[in-house]
């Protein structure tokens, strides 16, 4: 075989050994009896080790080097050699004791946030952020010297693929310039349009199955190669070929559990459309955690919150649940979909001052691993710049900067990914409405056929053939942009 060939089959074996331990996983966070815990720590964690030992054999720098200088390389191999050498510069740069001691930091870390946080106990759990923050400095450092890139770039670039904070920079303060008068703007609208009526009752699970089963196949889910589930906490895992999304259900209120599982199945049906000649290639995987937050929030926020999109759903939900009277029309489930409050928890957070929240976390952990803030610092910091960007502040540091899992987990370099997430989800959406005049109108009937054909030709189908950057503009015409965004943002919550 040629020095690409032999890389390919190497990738397609690390291919398989991921979808094993994405199914392993979804396993534990759905049916796996709790006394398997140790055992399923013990699988996955081997699975792991063999995929390091495949990405970081000695041989890798030299079929890399002679695959790039093969002739006749069309463009998808030519990306997918591009892939393969990010990774390949990843798993090599960092020695395999620091790996282990930040694995084991992380999980120490982890399991004390999840006591420290109920009992709002920021000094118990700041020991083990400490040792966690330092060794991913480490890491960074390791990264960066390989990559090329800053230290916060080269975490990013874990799940942004060559982001770049001057980007981010830009777009972000743009964004929160206009954010406060926005959200100001957004409350006063609202209290002039009058508050939603509440919809209250029983709503049982498995009337809200039924619902979200409906509405799912409407969107092109496709059953013969997925399922729905329920978990702690919903998401959206598996293969391209065996999707499994999960949600949960909360009796009183369907509202949540709904909206989760057509955000869920935005993320399953990028995945399910991922091109399948590059199966188990990185060229065929997802094009980073911004394009993949997109196409769930296209979905949810963009489509599914849509006064077209609930005027059609409205009868399915009074059919579903019984319901009756005016709170059951789609007006007022339109404003109870549209709700904006100034709010603590991020994931509670409605469209508006959703992307305040994620702007702070970015401002605050490039400050941390930078050095510019130190732990002991980071309480203040964080509640005044929820007074800043949000206009209110957290009476605990429980409703503060212990309020995510993700730092203390070590996911360091993830939370920008969310808006920008959102803004390129406004961006694709606008796109796609230009590009087929039956997008919309379809919605409002419940058939989300030509969005989904947008979506397949401009994005799902291109896995990793683009950068990001080239993603967005091919689809769309122009890069990134948060005034798309701002636009989309007057239009719902101001009526502009």
């Amino acid at each position: 075989m040629t020095a690409y060939e032999t890389l390919e089959a190497r990738f397609r074996r690390l291919g398989t050994l991921g979808e094993v331990a994405a199914m392993l996983n979804w396993d534990g966070a759905t049916v796996m009896p709790e006394g398997a815990a140790p055992a399923r720590a013990e699988q996955v964690a081997t699975l792991k080790v063999m995929s390091h030992e495949i990405l970081t054999a000695p041989e890798m720098a030299d079929l890399l080097d002679t695959a790039e200088a093969e002739r006749g390389l069309d463009q998808w191999r030519r990306a997918n050699l591009h892939e393969m050498r990010r990774a390949w510069l990843h798993a090599s740069s960092v020695p395999p004791d620091l790996i282990d001691a930040l694995t084991k930091a992380c999980s120490v870390c982890e399991m004390v946030w999840r006591k420290a946080r109920p009992e709002n106990d920021f000094a118990a759990v700041r020991q083990h952020l400490e040792i966690v923050l330092r060794l991913t400095r480490e890491v960074a450092a390791a990264k960066a010297a390989r990559l090329g890139k800053s230290p916060y770039e080269a975490l990013l670039d874990q799940y942004e693929p060559d982001g770049s904070t001057a980007v981010i920079d830009r777009l972000f303060d743009d964004l929160a310039a206009t954010l406060p008068d926005l959200i100001e703007d957004a409350l006063t609208h609202q209290e002039a349009v009058g508050a939603p009526l509440p919809i209250e009752g029983r709503f049982p699970v498995d009337d809200q199955r039924q619902v979200g089963v409906e509405l799912m196949r409407r969107m092109g889910f496709d059953f013969e190669h997925g399922r729905l589930d329920v978990s702690l906490h919903p998401f959206c895992g598996g293969t391209p070929d065996d999707v499994r999304i999960t949600t949960r259900y909360d009796e009183r209120n369907f509202t949540r559990a709904l909206m989760g599982v057509l955000h869920e199945t935005g993320h399953a049906l990028y995945e399910r459309g991922l091109p399948e000649a590059w199966r188990r290639q990185p060229v065929g995987s997802a094009r980073g955690m911004s394009v993949h937050e997109s196409q769930s929030l296209l979905i949810e926020m963009q489509a599914c919150r849509s006064r077209e999109f609930l005027e059609f759903a409205a009868p399915i939900l009074r059919r579903a649940f019984g319901g009756k009277g005016p709170a059951w029309d789609a007006d007022n489930l339109y404003r109870l979909y549209t709700r904006v409050e100034r709010s603590l928890i991020r994931v509670d957070a409605d469209e508006v001052t959703y992307p305040a929240h994620v702007i702070l976390r970015y401002r605050l952990e490039r400050a941390m691993v930078a050095g510019d803030l130190t732990l002991a610092d980071l309480p203040a910091a964080w509640n005044a710049g929820m007074q800043e960007l949000i206009g209110i502040a957290p009476s605990s540091d429980r409703d503060g900067c212990l309020q995510d899992i993700h730092w203390y987990d070590g996911a360091w370099g993830y939370f920008p990914t969310y808006t920008l997430g959102a803004m390129t989800a406004a961006q694709l959406f606008a796109a796609a409405k230009r590009a087929d005049a039956a997008v919309l109108p379809s919605i409002a009937k419940g058939d989300f056929t030509p969005l989904l054909a947008w979506l397949r030709a401009n994005i799902h189908g291109k896995g990793s053939l683009l950068s990001t950057t080239e993603l967005i503009r091919a689809a769309t015409g122009t890069p990134l942009d948060a005034g798309i965004y701002e636009d989309h943002l007057r239009r719902r919550y101001l009526g502009r």
